[in-house]
């Protein structure tokens, strides 16, 4: 058993293991401000669209 390139092996699947908790950890973080992006963006449509009298009449002509 070659003890080197062994611990070379195992050396560089801890680094990919290392840089894919990484890479995942920061698709979180960006996940996360997109979905508070969009829950702004939701609400403050949600407030300036709020118009009482729009959709509360319905002409139907038969």
């Amino acid at each position: 058993m070659d003890i080197p390139s062994l611990s070379m092996a195992l050396s560089q699947n801890r680094i990919l293991s290392d840089v894919g908790v990484a890479m995942l950890s920061k698709n979180l973080d960006i996940m996360e401000e997109a979905g508070e992006n969009m829950i702004a963006g939701i609400q403050s449509v949600s407030e300036t669209s709020v118009n009482p009298n729009i959709g509360s009449n319905i002409d139907i002509s038969v």
